[in-house]
């Protein structure tokens, strides 16, 4: 048996999430649906990290076993031809155990995780960016929110971002980056840790938008933290703008990751 891992991209509008569902109408669904139809035998995946309903991938990784022997552009092809046009394929390569006999495992061999957030503040609305990143009318301090982001780097008890449904074994998590940058009217949060939460960076992004236009002051986001609950915190925020950026692997895997950006223009 292969183990074969993929690099996935996605538009996640109008899709119900990732994971597979009875109604077949989520990103999992149509990745095995094309995986079949090209391999012309069933294929079951694994992947990094399930998304939500409306949430996007720059990169999702997943895994599967299989018998084949294929050429592993082929595996890009051959899926993309079976793919709607906002699922892609980007990489494929094949893992073998390490050489301590370790076997490659998307979600469990992955060190962290980064997101994206893309939101755009401007008094009116952009069609154009309609379902690709969140919007806030009112003017926002971006320095504002990144005093008030300092409050969470490090290990902490993210239970106030988390939401109800979370299934997660411990809200504790390592928050190791979150930088918020503006360009024009977009501004872009880079949120990286350990794992993450369900909902968690909805809920982070919604919480640094209320200190960023005066809602709230920066050292609010401590006593939000400290709270350890979710009604202590701001409303989750949409799901448009959220990009499941990046995973990162032990080089040992040998990946052939990309830097790509969740709009191509920034």
């Amino acid at each position: 048996m292969r183990r074969i891992a993929l690099g996935l991209q996605y538009v996640g509008t109008g899709w119900n999430g990732y994971q597979k569902q009875p109604s077949r109408d989520t990103i999992q669904d149509a990745l095995e649906i094309a995986l079949e139809k090209f391999a012309r035998t069933k294929l079951s995946t694994t992947c990094a990290g399930r998304t939500d309903a409306g949430v996007h991938a720059v990169e999702q990784v997943v895994h599967f076993d299989t018998e084949l022997d294929r050429p592993m552009q082929s595996w890009v092809r051959g899926t993309n031809t079976f793919l709607p046009d906002s699922v892609s394929v980007r990489w494929a390569a094949e893992v073998a155990p390490g050489p301590d006999g370790q076997e490659f495992h998307a979600r469990y061999s992955a060190r962290s995780r980064t997101y994206h957030y893309v939101l755009y503040n401007n008094p009116n609305p952009s069609s154009l960016l309609a379902g690709r990143a969140g919007w806030v009318f009112r003017p926002i301090d971006v320095e504002r929110m990144q005093a008030a982001a300092r409050h969470l780097i490090g290990l902490h008890d993210f239970s106030s971002f988390r939401a109800s449904g979370c299934q997660a074994n411990t809200p504790v998590k390592d928050m190791q980056e979150i930088r918020i940058e503006r360009r024009g009217d977009i501004i872009v949060f880079t949120v990286r840790a350990s794992a993450f939460l369900h909902h968690m960076v909805r809920n982070l992004v919604g919480a640094l938008i209320y200190v960023g236009i005066g809602r709230n002051e920066p050292d609010w986001m401590a006593e939000v933290l400290a709270a350890r609950n979710r009604d202590a915190a701001a409303p989750t925020f949409m799901p448009d703008g959220l990009y499941f950026a990046k995973i990162d692997y032990d080089p040992k895997w040998g990946l052939p990751q990309e830097q790509l950006s969740p709009l191509p223009w920034l």
